[in-house]
């Protein structure tokens, strides 16, 4: 059981909620804290068990039937396992939510609020916007962005243009990230009866569309120069360019061929640590004082 929670926890994607959160959090304050701690280790590890282990419980009946699951992309989660997967997750998520509503301001309550809101329903029945398109994707988008926006909140700081401009560019991402995500998976979903952004739209003009939101985040990001931000703004505009190129090939994929995509996905589960790697250099060597980059 530990195993199979850890799977669908999705260890690679950790990085990707916990380090926006802090990093916001760091740049907002400049000093390491209890809050800056425990929202960490909730962004990294938690919040993504009931993120993705909800996913994996009530994708059950589509999982089976995909070739993808079982492994990096997620794990297969027997039915026995179910009911233990939901309640852990509660259970770990509870006293980090408990702590950091002590200790943030009534507004962070509120933005953890619609993140929380958010992982519950891109998954549970009722809701399930994972079978809404379009909706799927800024849902999804909405996971990665949020820890981010309740770090300047839970910060207590300002929102200055600078930082709408990142989180803008940022959002846009996580959209283009998911569609393209989910192009491999348009024959499963759909024999599964599953809509997406993918099965409503056809494989080809979904990566179109992941690489119009990705260069549209790197153009967004330009609007960083023109406030005096040129020399991190224009190289952060071109860490949009591996996503392009992985993507590029795919740009006329049928939906026939459409699981030909996953050696896409492959590619950019790497790219994340890479670009990063980059991003966090960027922040460090262009030493932008962080009050100013939010105020």
């Amino acid at each position: 059981m530990p195993r199979q929670l850890l799977l669908a926890s999705r260890p690679l994607s950790w990085i990707n909620t916990a380090f926006p959160f802090a990093a916001a959090y760091l740049l907002s304050t400049g000093r390491v804290d209890a809050a800056l701690i425990i929202g960490t280790v909730f962004f990294l590890v938690p919040y993504n068990l009931a993120m993705y282990g909800v996913n994996d419980v009530f994708d059950y009946a589509s999982d089976v039937a995909n070739p993808r699951k079982g492994g990096v992309h997620g794990a297969l989660l027997a039915p026995r396992l179910h009911r233990a997967t939901l309640v852990t997750a509660v259970a770990l998520c509870l006293p980090f939510v408990v702590a950091l509503v002590v200790l943030g301001p009534p507004a962070s309550w509120l933005v953890l609020a619609v993140s929380l809101f958010a992982v519950a329903a891109y998954s549970v029945p009722g809701l399930r916007f994972k079978e809404i398109p379009v909706l799927d994707s800024l849902t999804s988008s909405t996971h990665f962005v949020s820890p981010a926006v309740y770090g300047i909140v839970l910060a207590g700081a300002p929102f200055g243009p600078v930082a709408i401009i990142v989180l803008l560019a940022f959002f846009l991402w996580g959209v283009a990230s998911h569609a393209f995500g989910a192009v491999q998976d348009v024959r499963p979903d759909r024999e599964a009866g599953i809509g997406s952004i993918a099965t409503a739209l056809g494989a080809a003009a979904t990566v179109r569309l992941a690489l119009a939101c990705w260069a549209l985040a790197g153009l967004v990001l330009l609007l960083l120069v023109p406030l005096g931000y040129g020399w991190p703004g224009a190289l952060a505009a071109l860490l949009v360019v591996p996503y392009l190129v992985l993507a590029w090939p795919y740009r006329s994929v049928s939906d026939e061929d459409s699981a030909s995509a996953t050696g896409g996905w492959r590619h950019f589960l790497w790219v994340n640590y890479a670009v990063g790697f980059l991003a966090t250099m960027l922040l460090i060597f262009s030493a932008v004082d962080a009050r100013s980059l939010f105020g």
